[in-house]
């Protein structure tokens, strides 16, 4: 090791254009381990100040990460909670979901894939902290938000609101998960990982709809958390009035710039979401949010002052079965730095983890110094941590300018900053870098050998019963137990009522709350309509034939999960409130009172033809295109290798997938967004879900479908990529901090492009190499003005057959053989292949 000499400047600097390689390692790195660390079983004593959460009086910087158990099977649980430690975090956060741990009023399940106290201890076995957010309502784009829909039946009902009966049940299942981890001694004062937990979530943003009803119900609701003695803070998220001593916090994109601060004097800065992308409905296109922006956010936050940042999410996972809020997609934050299948995200994890590293390089500046402000110019400006009389100081230079790069002035040296971009100074020697990779999708070759898809299509029920005047109101009707729900009637038509002119057709108008609906006559499918996440209300119109005589009008109403947001949850309402029938000769006729026969849930649903048990109950044939309720059956070998499996959902429409009798979330690919794509083709299949052959899928398809071009595939990260350009200094990742002073790890700093394969494979092949001005991104790179001959090769050279390597770019091939542009400071852009060695 080797001591940087003073005068030595090394700058990490976010939000740059230009990114830098470095290996990611795909092994845990040992950290120091602290005395008051989470693996100790000892109790620890949490208090806070105005400056950061103190565990047995110590200070410290928390990096969490949102994982919620529901959202990924529990064998996924250690390698999800490993990756993100590796990636530089020392907390995990988790909502509580009532409505799986309470389905059935008094009924309680903590079990399986909702054992919440294995997961709590898992993270403390990995040496990491805990944030419970205990709700119960948690919002998340969940179900109900979390609420158990029998709530909503409670006479006199009104959700968040200081309302008795919403009290007691709120308060009965809190008090039953604080005793359940109070029980298996997961507080810190009992030798657990957690040292924070909240109560209520984003209240502020529904509570003057309730005025002084909001107002108690916020002080009753602190006083209940308070009450519960768990010996750990609590907090509340978004809530500016929260109730001493409960703490505020703040959730947004860029809390550094946006959050007004606590509302006491002895509260710290906390960040609970840090939103890691945008979640999706169906129908919305992709959306991004940069691992440059990320990292600068929480920069800009710890700079000022913050001591705790949460992303939300760290890993999204996936809405199994309907466990999904209206109309969001079965794949959720998928753009987190673990994707929905747990594999890592590049650039985005490993940016994360060197900014991690270079904040906590200043942290004994940020908790021993003052804080000053020093404007540099014209949108510039240096936050500095300092110790009076002292060399311990750390610097934080910002280029506010959204548009053009600056060049700024701070102590004598010069920094070039670009757009919008922060850089730290830990005692004015350090460096960031990042790594790339792009997903793929391949088709499994043991799994789609032949499906033999057979079929079965629903029956329109004849005269179900549970008859009233009017259509019931559909989340009503449902309750929450099936997607589904039939409203049929019948209706006389003579020969007179009719058009006579064979061209004019009667048109059936439905006008419904939401969310959608397929429409049948005579047993006919007629067509489907639909709502959005913007507008759930919509209207179906369509020409129908009608016949002289009795004429049957079935309607399936269907539901894309219940709301999440909002006030006066337990008053939304759903299903058809208006059918007319336009066209007859008699004029428009209104049929909303023609009395309606009603039932819940598909017969498929039923007789669970989904199962291995269930599927004889009904006669099969031979599968091909279907309109209207059709069921799939086939079957599929576990696919090769042990890589992440999804099903590719190709010619389907909309509805739900099962395998081996499990139900894997709902497809939509009829809905299409604005970029003219369904905004989810892949739904995941977790391996756990698998058996070696045989595997039943059966999907229920609601429109119109045709499984003949339906997928299993496996998902890798397998493409691995590297940017550097020749001014680039050394990496963070060859510093650390001892005895105050920044110590270099290695002698040679020279810029080099790092490549590392995931999961013990190596590099098989170099798709892309370009020395002198490329330009892109990982997958997608582009050859720019002027190119090295030779870069391929030496890439080759340097990697081919290995499972990492370093590509210095003082390589003397790369400037001596017809040197592309030897008058510019040149890029080095390569992407290349993995793969197990044959």
């Amino acid at each position: 090791m080797v001591q940087v000499e003073p005068g030595r400047i090394l700058l990490i600097t976010f939000l740059s254009t230009l990114l830098i390689t470095s290996s990611i390692a795909q092994k845990e790195e040992e950290e120091e381990v602290d005395p008051d660390s989470p693996e100790s079983t000892t109790p620890k004593e949490v208090t806070y100040d105005s400056r950061s959460l103190l565990v047995n009086g110590k200070r410290m910087l928390f990096f969490s990460g949102s994982i919620h158990y529901p959202r990924s099977p529990p064998d996924a649980w250690p390698d999800l909670i490993r990756k993100a430690k590796m990636g530089g975090l020392n907390m995990i956060e988790t909502y509580v979901f009532w409505n799986v741990h309470e389905p059935v009023q008094g009924k309680y399940n903590f079990e399986g894939d909702y054992d919440l106290v294995k997961f709590i201890k898992l993270i403390q076995q990995h040496k990491m902290f805990a944030m419970l957010r205990v709700g119960p309502f948690v919002q998340g784009e969940w179900n109900h938000g979390g609420l158990p829909y029998w709530l909503r039946e409670v006479p006199n009902i009104i959700f968040r609101s200081d309302n008795e009966p919403f009290k007691m049940h709120m308060k009965k299942f809190v008090t039953l998960v604080i005793e359940k981890m109070k029980q298996a001694k997961l507080f810190a004062p009992q030798g657990g990982p957690i040292i924070v937990s909240q109560i209520e979530n984003e209240y502020n943003t529904i509570q003057l709809a309730f005025r002084e009803r909001g107002n108690s119900y916020v002080q009753w609701a602190a006083k209940m958390a308070l009450s519960l003695d768990t010996k750990v803070p609590w907090i509340m998220c978004k809530q500016k009035d929260a109730p001493d001593p409960i703490i505020n916090t703040c959730n947004g994109r860029h809390c550094g710039d946006t959050f007004t601060g606590p509302n006491g004097p002895n509260k710290p800065f906390l960040w609970t979401e840090n939103w890691t992308a945008q979640f999706r409905v169906f129908g919305d296109p992709p959306s991004q949010r940069s691992a440059e922006d990320l990292a600068f956010s929480i920069i800009r936050f710890c700079s000022k002052n913050g001591t705790l940042v949460n992303y939300y999410m760290y890993h999204g996972g996936t809405n199994f079965g309907r466990t999904s809020s209206s109309f969001t997609t079965t794949r959720y934050y998928d753009e987190a730095p673990l994707d929905e299948f747990g594999l890592i995200r590049e650039p985005k994890w490993g940016h994360l983890k060197d900014a991690h590293r270079a904040v906590n390089l200043c942290k004994r500046a940020l908790f021993s110094g003052s804080p000053f402000v020093q404007k540099l110019g014209p949108d510039q400006e240096a936050r500095v941590w300092e110790q009076p009389g002292t060399s311990l100081c750390s610097a934080f230079l910002t280029n506010n300018n959204t548009k053009k790069p600056q060049a700024l002035r701070f102590r004598g040296q010069d920094y070039q900053l670009p757009p919008r971009s922060i850089s730290i100074l830990p005692d004015c020697k350090t460096e960031i870098t990042t790594h790339h990779n792009s997903r793929n999708i391949v088709r499994s070759v043991a799994a789609n050998k032949n499906f033999n898809w057979e079929m079965y299509r629903e029956v329109v029920p004849d005269d179900p019963g549970n008859k009233l005047n009017e259509p019931r109101e559909l989340y009503e009707l449902t309750k929450d137990t099936s997607d589904y729900a039939w409203y049929i009637t019948k209706l006389d038509l003579g020969r007179r009522d009719l058009p006579m002119k064979n061209e004019i057709l009667p048109v059936l108008r439905v006008a419904s709350l939401g969310h959608g609906l397929h429409c049948y006559v005579n047993g006919k499918y007629i067509g489907s309509a639909h709502g959005s996440k913007v507008e759930k209300s919509f209207v179906f119109q369509k020409p129908v034939e009608f016949q002289a005589g009795s004429n049957q009008i079935a309607l399936l109403g269907f539901l894309v999960g219940l709301p999440d947001s909002g006030a006066y949850m337990e008053k939304r309402y759903a299903g058809p409130r208006s059918i007319t029938i336009l066209g007859l000769n008699t004029g428009t006729l209104d049929i909303t009172l023609n009395t309606w026969s009603h039932q819940v849930g598909l017969d498929g649903e039923k007789n669970q033809i989904y199962t291995q048990n269930g599927f004889p109950k009904v006669q099969w044939v031979k599968g091909g295109p279907s309109e209207g309720v059709t069921w799939y059956k086939g079957y599929f070998d576990a696919p090769e290798g042990d890589n992440p499996v999804a099903v590719k959902m190709t010619g389907m429409g909309k509805g739900m997938v099962y395998i081996n009798g499990r139900n894997i979330g709902r497809y939509w690919m009829s809905y299409l967004s604005p970029l003219k794509r369904p905004t989810q083709s892949e739904y995941h299949i977790p391996r756990s879900y698998l058996q070696p052959t045989m595997n039943l899928i059966v999907i229920v398809e609601d429109e119109k479908g045709d499984p003949k071009n339906i997928e299993i595939v496996l998902v890798d990260r397998d493409t691995i990529c590297g940017f550097i350009t020749e001014n680039h200094l050394p990496s963070v990742r060859l510093f650390e901090g001892k005895g105050g002073k920044l110590v270099a790890l290695e002698k040679d700093m020279k810029p080099r492009v790092e490549l590392a394969c995931p999961s013990q494979k190596q590099i098989v092949s170099v798709e892309f190499a370009s020395f002198g001005d490329p330009f892109g991104a990982c997958g997608h790179y582009v050859e720019g003005n002027c190119t090295s001959p030779v870069a391929k090769q030496v890439v080759e050279k340097f990697c081919l057959g290995k499972p990492s390597c370093n590509i210095p770019l003082d390589t003397p091939d790369l400037h001596n053989k017809n040197e592309a542009c030897p008058e510019m400071k040149k890029t080095f852009a390569i992407q290349a292949k993995c793969a197990f060695k044959a």
